[in-house]
Parts: structure tokens; C-alpha cells; sequence
């Protein structure tokens, strides 16, 4: 088959597909077009053709517009740029619309659920809003030292930071200084309006792939890439908490050079610190199973939860990146896992701006986390999906309740508050870090457990106990999977309350508690993502 990369044609653009496209044909094949909109008729150019029934492809010329079309509100995601907005270029209904279409079709394909489905901005927050909406920015930083995003489905890193989704303030200065090449750059505006940054050291395979660098013995940060520690002092980041070597050596430059918020964190006491559940499940990217778990709505960037999305700005880049290549030779696929391996790896961290602790409220509940740690993306969505698993849950006093993949235990609290000092709410979340701020914040809840352990091994050994009345889950983007939904649906609840942010794995969990005799009593979409083609869903299922 003739290889289609860089070809140009016309296509008059179909429904929208699970991913942020619209699906064409063009002489027999499928052609999945971004930056378009069903019904336009529209010149692409293919970007990537790796033989086979499909083509990827990005709409450089509307020969017909839709009605719903606008001007792009992000200069930064167009054909050949960055993955962060999928349908900037769409009226915020008509964005909402085509995610609706999106869920509708998975859970008709996929689990047999017909139903009509209707997006709906978080309360207070409609995408027409200006002031941008995300609190957590993840960053990528180039081999000059530059922050940026990366490309879709691509490593390069773009360094205009004009994305319009942070919230107001977020990315002030950043593009003005220069950071450690090959790190990453995390940026979180907490419930306070406090700002924090912190740079996660290079992984391993970015470090390897950096040109060599100057002398160490001097430099400023605002000039060549030296270092400004004093001659014989080993560096924090090579060494662990007590004073071993960590075998992660790379450059650092320090505090100097960095501006006032850089000289506070070297100056305030900020350490390095290693970034690892200590468990096995190591999340580099937001400290937590929801968010390592699930890039959409994690981090702005090389996104948090494997997932990320979470999605957004760049997730689509490294992660795309990475998915082409597993389908490739298998050299790609080798390179393509020692890629996740390495971005999954611990690593070291640097509080470069604010105290790195972000400041979070719910419910009139205050929590205190790391600014790496996972806390949901969107400035209202952490009350929004709260008020509904309360809603949902409607629990009396003296039940039980299990809240799955608890993070610091947002939910769980909200739980424990309905069933009172004579119930019981037992939570499990993977990552210690985010149990030990859980504990901190819940610490007037005694009849709520919040542990550390995976959850499949936690289900392993509570699911034949006392069956709960209610369960909350919020699976990483991959699901829950079969194993764990059998083993909530073998414990008899009454209730369950499933969240997911992917549409695909989100039908395939409904299926399955359908298979297990539970049907869908509700379901709710959001539209945490404005501009993007992600999407948070909430079902409710009973027996």
C-alpha cells in the first residue's frame, strides 16, 4: 500500500471519534482528521500512515465551515502543534456536543447501553468563561532549558505557553526563565491562590539524550547551563535522605539565576526529594492513583494519570508518541517501554516557587498536599464530583461505605459524614503520600480507615467480609477492570458509584456490572476539560 505521510486531499469530515478527531473515507481507507468538524468539507495533510485500514491526519484548509465554528481560542494546538485544545475552534455547546456523541457511541458499541447523553460544564464554570480553568500545569523542558509543551504525538517540546486553560497567573514568568534541560516543570495554584513550582529531575533516558554540557565549577542559570553550587559540594539531588548516593547524577543549577521565588525555595529550606510510593507504585507525574493513573486531568502537559487527563496540554504528545511506536518494530517497542519506564521511574524534585505545599478545600474541609500530588485539574471539579457521590450515596447512619482509588480522601470524607460515628467508611488508595495528607485532613473522622495499599490486593482480602452499602470508585484511566469489578460486585452493594474520564474503559466497567446483575440508574457527564475532547463521567448502578 502506498504510504499516504505528507499527502494532501479533500474530505468532507464525518462523526467525531473517541480521541479528539472527526472520521473520513478517502479512497477506501479511514482518515482520522483533527482540528476539523463533522459535516466540513476540508484539505488535509496525513501526518502519520503506518500501512493498514487508517490514516491520521489535520485539516490545514475549511473549504466549507461548520455553523458551529469559531475563531481558535488557543494559538497553540493548531495543525502541526500541540495536543492540549482539541476543538478550541468550536462554540463551547458545540464542544460539548460532540464528547456527548462520543460517550453515547462507546456505551452503545461497547456495552450495549442506549442513551442519551447530555455534557454539562461544571457548576459555575461554563467554557465560555474567561480566566482559564486549571490549577495543575505540567511542563516539559527543552535541551535549551526552555518550558514548553510537547508536540502531538511527538517528544519535541513547543515553547509558546499561550494555551488559554491555566488559570489567570499560572504561567507568569515562566517562558522568561530558563530551567534544567530535560526536567519536567510542575505548576499548581492552590485553593489560597498561592502558586507553587517545583522541577521534577530529568528521567533517565532524558538525561542520556541531552547534549554534554559546560564545566559544573560556575555559571548563572541566565547564561550557560553550569552549575552555581560551590566547588565540592555534592549536589542534593545525587544523594538520598541520608546522605547516600542516589545514582541520578545530572547538571543542577540551583536557585541563582531563577528570580525571587527560586532564592525563597533555595533559602526556605526546600530539599530534593524522592518521588516513590514506596510501595512499587511509583508515580512521577501527580503523587497519587488517580492521578498517576490518569493523565487527562492530572497535570497540564506530559499529563498525570497513565493517565493523565487526564490530556491536555502535550499529553497527547509523549503519550501518542509512545503509543505509535508500540505498534511499530520491535525496536520501537522496546524503546517505546523504556521510555514509560524511565518517565515512571522515581526522581528527584525541587520546590522552585511557593512552599510546594498546596492548600485544598472541599465541603468546607481543608486539605494539605503536595503541589505534585494529585488534586483534580479543574478548579471546580473536586466540590463538583463531591456534591454528586454525596447525592448519589445518600447513606443513613451506622452503614458502610468502601471509597476505591481514595486519593487524600475527598469523597471518603463526604462518606463519613453521612454514616456518622457509629458506620464505618474503609478507604484504599496506592500511594502512602497521599494517605499520609488524607490521614492529616480526616484525622476527626476516626470511623473512617483510609489505607495504603493497592486495590486489588485490598478487595482480596475484604471483599467476603461485611458486604458495604455503598462503593465509590475512581479508577485510573484504563478502568477498573474485570478483576475488580467482580470482586465490588461479589461483596454485594447496594450502591456503586463509578467515575471515569475515559469513555471507552468507562462503558467497558458498565458492562460489566451489568453482566453482574447491576443496572444503570444514572449517569452524569462533565465537561471538565473545556476545549479539549476529554470528559468526566459519573454512573450510579444498583442491584
Amino acid at each position: 500500500m502506498t504510504d499516504w505521510r505528507s499527502d494532501t486531499f479533500e474530505v468532507r469530515l464525518g462523526p467525531p471519534g473517541h480521541g479528539g478527531f472527526c472520521v473520513a473515507r478517502h479512497e477506501g481507507r479511514v482518515v482520522f482528521v483533527r482540528h476539523g468538524l463533522p459535516d466540513e468539507l476540508v484539505r488535509v495533510r496525513v501526518t502519520e500512515d503506518r500501512g493498514g485500514s487508517f490514516c491520521r491526519a489535520d485539516a490545514i484548509e475549511i473549504l466549507e465551515a461548520s455553523p458551529d465554528r469559531v475563531p481558535a481560542t488557543c494559538p497553540v494546538s493548531g495543525p502541526g502543534g500541540a495536543g492540549c485544545c482539541d476543538f478550541s475552534f468550536a462554540t463551547p455547546a458545540a464542544q460539548r456536543a460532540l464528547k456527548a456523541a462520543v460517550v453515547a457511541e462507546q456505551l452503545r458499541r461497547i456495552a450495549g447501553i442506549e442513551r442519551e447523553i447530555t455534557v454539562q460544564p461544571i457548576a459555575g464554570y461554563p467554557a465560555e468563561a474567561t480566566g482559564g480553568w486549571r490549577t495543575r500545569v505540567r511542563l516539559a523542558v527543552d535541551a535549551a532549558g526552555r518550558a514548553g509543551v510537547h508536540g502531538y504525538r511527538s517528544t519535541e517540546v513547543i515553547t509558546d505557553l499561550r494555551c488559554p486553560q491555566p488559570v489567570s497567573g499560572a504561567m507568569d514568568g515562566i517562558g522568561d526563565r530558563l530551567w534544567t534541560p530535560g526536567a519536567d516543570l510542575v505548576v499548581a495554584v492552590d485553593g489560597d491562590g498561592m502558586r507553587h513550582i517545583v522541577e521534577l529531575a530529568p528521567s533517565a533516558v532524558a538525561a542520556r539524550a541531552e547534549p554534554e554540557r559546560p564545566s559544573t565549577r560556575g555559571g548563572d542559570r541566565r547564561g550557560k547551563r553550569g552549575t552555581d553550587r560551590r566547588a565540592g559540594k555534592r549536589r542534593a539531588a545525587e544523594r538520598g535522605p541520608g546522605g547516600e548516593r542516589s545514582g541520578t547524577e545530572w547538571p543542577r543549577t540551583g536557585a541563582r539565576g531563577h528570580g525571587d521565588e527560586g532564592r525563597r525555595g533555595s533559602r526556605g529550606g526546600a530539599q530534593w526529594r524522592r518521588l516513590d510510593d514506596g510501595d512499587g507504585s511509583r508515580d512521577p507525574d501527580i503523587g497519587s492513583s488517580r492521578g498517576a493513573e490518569r493523565g487527562h486531568d492530572g497535570e497540564w502537559g506530559r499529563g498525570g494519570r497513565d493517565r493523565s487527563r487526564r490530556d491536555e496540554f502535550g499529553d497527547a504528545g509523549a503519550r501518542g508518541h509512545e503509543r505509535s511506536g508500540s505498534v511499530g518494530s520491535e525496536g520501537d517497542r522496546r524503546r517505546a517501554a523504556a521510555r514509560r519506564a524511565a518517565t515512571h521511574a522515581a526522581r528527584d524534585e525541587w520546590v522552585m516557587g511557593g512552599s510546594g505545599r498546596t492548600v485544598e478545600y472541599v465541603a468546607g474541609r481543608r486539605w494539605e498536599l503536595a503541589a505534585t500530588g494529585f488534586w483534580q485539574a479543574h478548579r471546580g471539579a473536586a466540590q463538583c464530583y463531591s456534591d454528586l457521590v454525596a447525592e448519589w450515596a445518600g447513606l443513613r447512619h451506622g452503614e458502610r461505605a468502601w471509597d476505591l482509588y481514595s486519593g487524600v480522601g475527598v469523597f471518603a470524607a463526604r462518606l463519613a459524614g453521612q454514616v456518622g460515628q457509629t458506620g464505618s467508611v474503609l478507604a484504599v488508595e496506592s500511594t502512602r503520600s497521599a494517605v499520609a495528607d488524607g490521614n492529616a485532613a480526616l484525622r476527626d473522622l476516626p470511623w473512617l480507615d483510609l489505607r495504603a495499599q493497592r486495590v486489588e490486593h485490598w478487595l482480596a482480602e475484604h471483599a467476603s467480609g461485611a458486604a458495604p452499602d455503598v462503593v465509590v470508585l475512581d479508577p485510573p484511566r484504563a478502568g477498573a477492570g474485570k478483576e475488580v469489578v467482580t470482586a465490588v460486585t461479589t461483596s454485594g452493594p447496594s450502591r456503586i458509584i463509578h467515575i471515569g474520564c475515559d469513555p471507552a474503559s468507562f462503558a467497558r466497567d458498565l458492562g460489566l456490572y451489568q453482566s453482574a446483575g447491576y443496572h444503570l440508574a444514572d449517569l452524569r457527564a462533565f465537561d471538565a476539560f473545556p476545549a479539549t475532547h476529554h470528559v468526566e463521567c459519573l454512573a450510579l448502578l444498583e442491584r
